[in-house]
């Protein structure tokens, strides 16, 4: 299904960028210099997005002069580190790392203000950018949370003959359907229910904890005990009980024994492939290329976003971090040209920007066909450079997504709840460190059985021992006189 397009007055925007530079608007446009991951002269759409950008901007009565600033390549934040330290500090900035040594110099903006001079970026803010940004105001970084949800083949939930699962105890029998049935057909009882991949830092059930950790009750980093204190959620007794269901999940052979030593790559293989029925993938595009990989091996099978359990403690989506944007766009305190920055920004969440970051060029990435717009093959190499802005900023005049990622987003959105994690001083960093690496081995060893659960205690008390109590009682003067 295609939507017309955004009207004349944008076309002309489009007609303007390929036809006239920024000198046929304006004699002295400010120059404002960025640097980003991934945004280089050498990428010739690179250079054209920018020269649309230019004349969309010029047509609106604010010219400036975009420059690309290239690093060289490989390891960008560290790259982008040397730079800034070395004095040469461009007017917008994307970081992936490495940005709060540079706030601690006080380079970068404070973006809070400048929203009331940018209405479309401002409403362009997702729900887990706004606690950010108070949290943390030098980087803003308006895309959908990050979110993983479960996805399984939609002709395997047919042939399980099961609806898509509700309640842990559906999830579970799902698991068992999977396990049970030849679904790939080869004859062989050879297809786990679930997988996960254990990417270092993450821990090994990192994936799995996406989404059931609400079931349990695991309902943020720091939740209250029966007496009302604070403490983590790592030592609480739903954590014990969410890590006691994973390790029914191995012990029953419903979870893949090899989930400890399985990398993403294997575990979109083994997905692919008929081993494994369940994976967990970024809401969004990345559901998008999950398919479309899926269709090169089984052409025309569809995926089906899951929502997450229903359990004892609840449902939902593990809880966002909103302590802080682990990335995105800060303007630099030295710019001679913040009012130019703003508006670059501000124009890239209305419409009209949207309509260029996010689906190129007509003739290339879109087409018009009878009167409407109809996306090309090339659309799936093109990705925005700034911002996916709030769905009801600006309706595509084609479908970017499948019906498929749309649902996992707005699943995301549904069971979306905010952490209640912060940043701790560097002086706990190296007790949070070996707290980290002792909850990773034990749960290694309750799931797989090499301990048992009522050895749960001795964990407790271990993890308290080494760093637990002192960084519990910091944690209480942070979250004491919260709900």
């Amino acid at each position: 299904m295609t939507k017309t397009l955004l009207g004349p007055a944008l076309a002309l925007v489009f007609a303007a960028a390929l036809t006239s530079g920024p000198s046929a608007w304006a004699a002295d446009p400010a120059t404002i210099r960025i640097v980003s991951k991934d945004f280089t002269n050498s990428n010739p759409d690179d250079v054209k997005l920018l020269a649309a950008i230019e004349a969309g901007m010029a047509a609106q009565g604010h010219p400036v002069k975009l420059e690309l600033v290239d690093l060289p390549p490989g390891g960008y934040a560290d790259k982008l580190s040397l730079m800034l330290l070395s004095g040469d500090i461009p007017d917008l900035i994307y970081f992936q790392g490495g940005d709060q040594k540079i706030v601690e110099q006080g380079l970068l903006e404070d973006w809070r203000p400048w929203l009331e001079k940018a209405p479309h970026l401002k409403q362009a803010l997702w729900a887990h950018n706004k606690p950010r940004l108070e949290n943390y105001p030098y980087l803003i970084y308006p895309f959908p949370v990050r979110a993983k949800v479960g996805v399984i083949r939609q002709d395997w939930l047919e042939k399980t003959g099961l609806p898509a699962p509700q309640t842990l105890d559906d999830w579970e029998a799902l698991f068992r359907e999977i396990v049970d049935s030849d679904l790939d057909g080869d004859g062989k009882k050879d297809t786990w229910g679930i997988t996960v991949a254990t990417i270092p830092p993450a821990g090994a059930t990192d994936e799995l904890d996406e989404i059931f950790n609400q079931a349990f009750g695991v309902t943020a980093t720091w939740i209250k005990d029966p007496s009302g204190q604070w403490i983590s959620a790592r030592v609480s007794t739903q954590e014990r009980d969410k890590i006691a269901f994973y390790h029914k999940l191995f012990a029953e052979g419903l979870l893949d024994p090899d989930f400890i030593t399985t990398k993403w790559d294997t575990r979109e293989d083994k997905f692919y492939s008929g081993r494994v029925g369940v994976v967990l993938g970024v809401v969004g595009v990345n559901i998008d290329i999950y398919q479309g990989k899926m269709r090169q091996v089984h052409p025309g099978v569809n995926l089906v976003p899951l929502d997450p359990p229903k359990g004892p403690g609840g449902q939902g989506l593990r809880a966002v971090d909103v302590s802080r944007e682990s990335r995105g766009f800060a303007m630099s305190a030295l710019s001679e040209h913040k009012d130019d920055v703003v508006a670059l920004l501000d124009f890239m969440a209305s419409p009209q920007g949207q309509q260029i970051d996010r689906m190129g060029f007509e003739g290339e990435e879109w087409v018009k066909d009878g009167g409407t717009v109809k996306t090309t093959d090339k659309m799936s190499t093109w990705y925005p450079r700034f911002l996916i802005a709030q769905p009801e900023t600006w309706m595509p005049p084609a479908p970017l997504l499948s019906a498929q990622a749309e649902k996992s987003i707005a699943i995301a959105q549904k069971f979306y709840s905010p952490d209640d994690s912060f940043v701790f001083p560097s002086d706990y960093t190296a007790q949070l460190d070996a707290l980290e690496n002792i909850y990773r081995s034990y749960v290694w060893k309750f799931v797989s059985g090499e301990l048992p659960m009522e050895k749960w205690g001795d964990y407790v008390a271990d993890w308290n021992a080494n760093g637990g109590t002192a960084v519990t009682e910091y944690a209480r003067t942070k979250l004491n006189g919260t709900n």
